[in-house]
């Protein structure tokens, strides 16, 4: 008998059958692993997960502060009281486990959503797992707590300082929690078929004939009035850009200072991860992207549009279609991007409208995002998964421009791909 909650889970969220049947996997309590490549639904699914849990007993936590921000999260390395895990694992062990705050804080939740795993080095994951023993007062794997650890290996990398890239999937913590697998295959983006192979080729960092011709077909001279999007690899070239194309606009600029609330020691930090600057520069005629989902739904994290007009207290934002055609005008208010403890309170806070430059964005901050047209420089990439992540912001490939690339920039740890293809599935 189908109960009123679950009722109410299927009028908010829209599953497919695979996404349904990995969902009974999360609400089955065991510890799990869920991946799958872009485009796949992973960020959906949890959404839906979440929205019939306690977010006190299972938190979600974030593999970076920016991101933590952008969510209204905490960091896995604030949770767990690891810090920046200066001195090295057993340091970073005593601290923690000396830490009457942390022990509490693991103490009382039931489990844990790690998101974006993939950039949680293996010496984090296992100091994380050793003081979470301690907290429990537990042998068990993570003294008990149950794990869900969601990401694609294949498009982020953990942040590694020197030597071989420390992945998370090769830590014997993560042998001993007893994942079960979950690989979304379905992609919700793409209906290409072409499209989805040669895509799937670039995860491997297979640079195949097929691979050559596709990228051969889309090169292109580049455009300078073509207002589609820019990614780049580096953030200065992406602020440069936009502030280039904004200088263009005839429209006076209009500044509009962020205001900080809360310790001046956390408004610091906050500055560093907060997705909009300290102060908003922007125009009439302007292309903007917005930075949060809207609790009315009138648009998400990802959505494009024009401004119309700027108050003091609103900006109007004419929306354009996922085709890029001028859609419905919008109203949108200042919001408010806030940075959390370790306990969960909110220490520092930042008052501006949630929207940015829509001209040009990093590869790494298009993450997540959908995008119908791109200009894409793929000849000095150095990350692995990069150039997948660029070319999978894409419904279609109709809208890639590439201006030019490089073998070299399709790089793919082969540990990766060792992984995947020796991963044993549940789902």
């Amino acid at each position: 008998m189908t109960t009123e909650k679950e009722i109410d889970l299927k009028q908010k969220f829209t599953l497919s059958e695979e996404q349904q049947t990995a969902l009974d996997l999360l609400e089955s309590g065991e510890n799990v692993f869920l991946t799958g490549g872009a485009g796949c639904g992973k960020s959906h699914l949890i959404r839906a997960f979440m929205s019939r849990q306690s977010s006190k007993q299972m938190p979600i936590l974030a593999s970076t502060g920016a991101a933590a921000v952008l969510v209204g999260g905490r960091t896995f390395h604030s949770f767990f009281g690891l810090g920046i895990m200066e001195g090295g694992l057993e340091v970073t062990l005593a601290k923690a486990c000396r830490d009457r705050r942390v022990l509490k804080r693991l103490s009382e939740v039931e489990g844990f959503i790690l998101d974006e795993v993939s950039m949680i080095p293996s010496e984090a994951l296992e100091a994380a797992e050793k003081i979470a023993k301690v907290a429990k007062g537990s042998g068990l794997p993570w003294g008990g707590l149950r794990v869900i650890l969601v990401g694609d290996f294949a498009q982020l990398p953990p942040v590694t300082r020197q030597g071989p890239r420390r992945w998370a999937f090769r830590s014997k913590v993560w042998e001993e929690s007893g994942l079960q697998s979950c690989l979304l295959s379905h992609n919700h983006r793409i209906d290409d078929r072409e499209f989805l192979d040669r895509l799937s080729e670039v995860r491997q960092g297979r640079v195949t004939p097929q691979v050559i011709e596709f990228l051969e077909q889309h090169m292109r001279e580049h455009d300078q009035d073509d207002k589609s999007t820019r990614l780049f690899p580096l953030r200065d070239q992406s602020e440069k850009f936009n502030l280039s194309e904004l200088a263009s606009l005839p429209s006076p600029e209009i500044k509009i200072d962020s205001i900080y609330m809360g310790e001046q020691r956390y408004i610091e930090s906050l500055q560093k991860q907060a997705p909009i600057p300290a102060k908003l520069v922007l125009k009439e005629g302007a292309r903007v992207l917005f930075l949060q989902n809207d609790p009315q739904r009138r648009w998400v994290n990802g959505t494009r549009g024009i401004i119309v007009d700027i108050h003091s207290d609103k900006i109007i934002v004419e929306k354009l279609t996922q085709s890029g055609k001028r859609g419905r005008e919008v109203s949108v208010d200042k919001t408010m991007f806030s940075l959390q403890n370790a306990e969960g309170e909110v220490v520092a806070s930042v008052l501006n409208f949630p929207l940015t430059l829509a001209y040009a964005t990093t590869i790494h901050k298009s993450q997540g995002s959908t995008l119908d047209e791109l200009w894409v420089d793929l000849s000095r990439l150095w990350e692995p998964g990069h150039a997948y992540v660029a070319l999978s912001r894409l419904r279609t490939s109709d809208g890639l421009k590439i201006l030019s690339w490089n073998h070299r920039s399709f790089v793919v740890d082969p540990l990766v791909n060792q992984f995947y293809e020796s991963l044993s599935l549940t789902i």
